[in-house]
This record gives structure tokens, C-alpha cells and sequence, in this order.
């Protein structure tokens, strides 16, 4: 069985109206009701690795909808700069201005938003930047790394007029909207526990194609004598760049290209599975739950598989509290790929995801309801690996009206989240994810590698927003 959700009926609910763009697109009449629809966009590109190039791929779709487009692009590599000034010009037919420094591109009046695809401890100093400077922006998760800089970032952004919208695109998609519906609803009662399971069986973030002085598949074929592969030339080199700017007040160390492009391995730049996928999972939790910030939270794992210098764990696993009342795990392998998958347990039934993070085929069941005491005492007894479960408890498909649900879900250069950007940059109006959602997830990435590294569990407390080592007192 399939819960059918009206399409027209979920935009309005969703208060989302660019989301229909995602995937139907808006007529010129949708937007000639928006002042200023006829003005074109100009942005700017802040940071020019990977993800990047999906933002200047987001902003060429989000040009067959709506006038935008990619002028400058600024990075203080000089290879990556280049890089995405083609992307431009094949993307645009125009040669984008190039900047190494960020304030040489923010001093351009005629640049309406910026787009920050930088290293993960850059993103909350640059938004600062960004903002300060009269831009609009759209910045990539994990919101910050440090809470102090997390603080500042959210600060200075309320205290301003500027519209910033923080990468977390499910919150701009269907089937996460439509699953907030339904927990909201009652459907399955009040909530005990959201499980999250996302996993890969890969040497994640050790890739950048950019800089493969031997291909992945050499590698393997080699088994993966890491030594001689890490001790390879890089196409980075300091000369190339401004070594001492990307630290950006970092602690001096000597210069190291797999510390520069891979940061998401290294413990002073990024804490890697927390800041890149517990960003996304925990900002579904307050997504679906309506929650803020966490109670409590404690992390564990190690590098068991990934025996490649790496610092930051290839296995973890977070436990976080919420005032609620109601436990969240989150857990990531990189040695085995089984079956990633979300769950929402409620006392009167279950929402259950299939696939890993953004995956859109959720299914809704009675099963796990309180009536169901015990699967060793309530029949049905199972002999064969169930896939609806018994029919009493009623499990449909969650399916949104003219979006196929799959267990991969949509790409990660979402045209909706881009599209709601743009349109809250026209209305002057917060967008789908904005700088309080960004800081949320920020806090249960920073205390969850804290507790990590520290090996103790931590507390928040949310009247001085601190992370404390102690309980702290939950005040009516």
C-alpha cells in the first residue's frame, strides 16, 4: 500500500512553493509575482574544490528557471580557480572574474550572494566575511566546527539583512517534508528513538580527482601500499597557493597537500564523519522532531579499517540525548556497505528509511506499536526475512504525487534548496535552512567529536550554550 500525498496539498503545507520547481519548474507567470523576478542573480564562487563545481552545476540549472548566474569565482589555488573558471564559461558563455582573496571578490558591488564550498573549520569565518560585506549566501555544512565560531556566524547573520542559506538541501525535499508531516500528525505517536545507519565500504575522502598521481584502481591493484602512495608528487604546490591563508589562524604546521584537500581526514580541520554525514542525519532529527539542541551526547569509535595515516575515525558511532525525551544514534562504517538505513520508532508504530543519507523510500508501519509487546510473544513468527511485516500492521509506502521514491535518492546539487535560496534572496524572506538550523546541527557535531576525542559524555547547556561535562539542569 502507498500513502498518497497530494502534491499541490504538500507544497502548501510545506510552505515551499519553489520545491515544485525541483522537479515540475516554474513558469514565467510563478514568477512575476515575485518583486524583483526580472533581476538577475550575479554570485560568486568561494572556494573552488569539488563541491563547488556542484554549486556553479546548481546555479546553471537554477538558470533555466529563474535569471542567475556565476560571475566570479575566488580560490587561493591557482589550479582549482582555473578549474571552475571553465566550468563558467562552458556553463554561461561568460569569463568569470577571478579572485585569489576572498576580499578582493567581496568588494564587487555588482556580486548579490556567495556561494562557500570551502574546507569545513572555513566555512563559519567566511559566512562572517560574506555577510559583513552586504552578500547573501549560500554555505556548506558542517555550519562550523568550533562553537565560538559558530556563535559569531550566527550572530552576525541575525543581526543583518542578509539571506543565508546553510547546505542542508533535505530540507528542502519532498519525502523528508512529507515524513515531518506525518510525525507530526500523531501517525506513530510520541517518538523513542531515530536510528540512523549510514555506511560505505571505501577509504572515503583519501579521493580527490583532481589529485590522483595514480588512479584509485592502481592503488588497489598495488595493495594499497599507502606509504608510496601518500609520498606521491601532488599537483599542488605551495607556490601554487597561500599556504599560511587556508590554515586561516589555524595552528602553523609545515605545508602538507593531503592535509590541504583531504582536511576531512585531519582532526584540526574537520572531525570527518561527524561535520560531513552527521550534519545531514542530525538535521533530519530536528527536522522530523522540531527539536533545537541536545541534552546529551556521546561518541566511540576508531580507525579499523582505513590504516592510512588518517586522525579522524573510519567507524563511529553517537548516542544524543534530547530534552523530548527520546535517544538518537547515529552510526557509520567505512569497511562494510550493508543496507544504510533511518528509523523513526514511535509508541504507536514506525517510519522506516531505505537507503542512506537523502534516501527517499520511507515506509510507515503500525508495527512496534504498543499493542505489539514483545516479538518473542506477538505472532506473527517469522521464517523468511519480512519485507511489509504482518498485515495488521498496515505498512505503506510513504510516496509524494508526481516524485518517485527510491532508496538512493535525489543528488546532492539539489535544484529545489537552490531555487528556495534564490527566491527568499528575491522576497527578502528566511529560506528552508537557515543559520538556526545550521547552528543546531553544529552542536551535535562538535559535542559528538569532543566526546570522541575526550572519551567522556557531554552536555549542552542551552541558557549559556556551552558544552559542559557535567548534567545540567533542564529549565521549564
Amino acid at each position: 500500500m502507498e500513502i498518497e500525498i497530494n502534491r499541490r496539498d504538500f507544497m502548501k503545507r510545506a510552505g515551499g512553493g519553489i520545491l515544485a520547481a525541483s522537479t515540475a519548474g516554474m513558469t514565467a507567470r510563478s514568477y512575476a509575482r515575485i518583486v524583483g523576478a526580472n533581476d538577475r542573480i550575479r554570485l560568486g564562487q568561494l572556494g573552488c574544490g569539488g563541491r563547488s563545481e556542484g554549486h556553479v552545476h546548481m546555479t546553471h540549472m537554477a538558470s533555466n528557471h529563474t535569471p542567475v548566474e556565476t560571475v566570479a569565482v575566488c580560490d587561493i589555488w591557482s589550479l582549482a580557480r582555473d578549474r571552475r573558471a571553465a566550468q563558467v564559461k562552458r556553463a554561461f558563455n561568460n569569463d568569470p572574474q577571478t579572485f585569489k582573496y576572498s576580499e578582493e571578490m567581496l568588494a564587487r558591488n555588482d556580486i548579490d550572494g556567495v556561494m562557500i564550498a570551502t574546507g569545513d573549520f572555513q566555512h563559519a569565518k567566511l559566512l562572517v566575511d560574506v555577510v559583513r560585506a552586504g552578500k547573501d549566501c549560500y554555505v556548506e555544512k558542517p555550519f562550523a566546527n568550533v562553537l565560538a565560531e559558530a556563535k559569531e556566524a550566527r550572530d552576525v547573520t541575525k543581526a543583518s539583512k542578509q539571506i543565508v542559506q546553510v547546505g542542508t538541501q533535505h530540507r528542502s525535499q519532498p519525502y523528508p517534508l512529507a515524513v515531518r508531516d506525518i510525525v507530526r500528525s500523531g501517525r506513530i505517536g510520541e517518538i523513542v528513538h531515530i536510528e540512523q545507519e549510514w555506511n560505505t565500504n571505501e577509504e572515503r575522502w583519501r579521493w580527490l580527482k583532481w589529485d590522483t598521481g595514480s588512479s584509485r584502481d592502481m592503488l588497489i591493484d598495488k595493495d594499497k601500499q599507502w606509504n608510496e602512495w601518500l609520498d606521491r608528487p601532488s599537483q599542488l604546490r605551495e607556490e601554487d597557493t597561500d599556504w599560511n591563508r587556508w590554515l586561516l589562524g589555524k595552528p602553523y604546521r609545515a605545508f602538507d597537500p593531503h592535509v590541504y584537500l583531504e582536511f576531512r581526514l585531519y582532526k584540526d580541520f574537520s572531525s570527518g564523519i561527524f561535520d560531513q554525514w552527521l550534519s545531514h542525519g542530525s538535521d533530519l532529527v530536528h527536522l522530523w522532531t522540531d527539536e533545537s539542541y541536545p541534552m546529551s551526547a556521546v561518541a566511540n569509535g576508531g580507525v579499523f579499517v582505513w590504516q592510512d595515516r588518517r586522525e579522524n575515525p573510519d567507524t563511529v558511532v553517537t548516542a544524543v540525548t534530547y530534552p523530548k525525551g527520546f535517544l538518537y544514534t547515529y552510526k557509520t562504517t567505512f569497511g562494510n556497505s550493508y543496507r544504510s538505513f533511518s528509523r523513526i520508532q514511535g509508541r504507536d508504530g514506525t517510519i522506516i528509511n531505505y537507503g542512506g543519507e537523502g534516501a527517499s523510500l520511507f515506509v510507515v508501519t503500525n508495527e512496534g506499536n504498543r499493542q505489539e509487546l514483545d516479538p518473542e510473544d506477538t505472532p506473527p513468527l517469522y521464517t523468511q526475512v519480512p519485507v511489509d511485516g504482518p498485515p495488521n500492521d498496515k505498512a505503506e509506502v510513504v510516496h509524494v504525487e508526481g516524485v518517485p521514491p527510491d532508496s538512493r535518492g535525489p543528488s546532492d546539487d539539489d535544484l529545489g534548496h537552490m531555487l528556495n535560496w534564490l527566491e527568499s534572496m528575491r522576497d527578502r524572506k528566511q529560506p528552508n535552512a537557515t543559520v538556526d538550523n545550521g547552528f543546531s546541527h553544529a552542536i551535535v557535531c562538535i559535542m559528538s567529536a569532543q566526546s570522541y576525542w575526550g572519551g567522556k559524555r557531554l552536555y549542552w547547556d542551552p541558557q549559556r550554550e556551552e558544552v559542559m561535562d557535567q548534567p545540567v539542569a533542564q529549565r521549564a
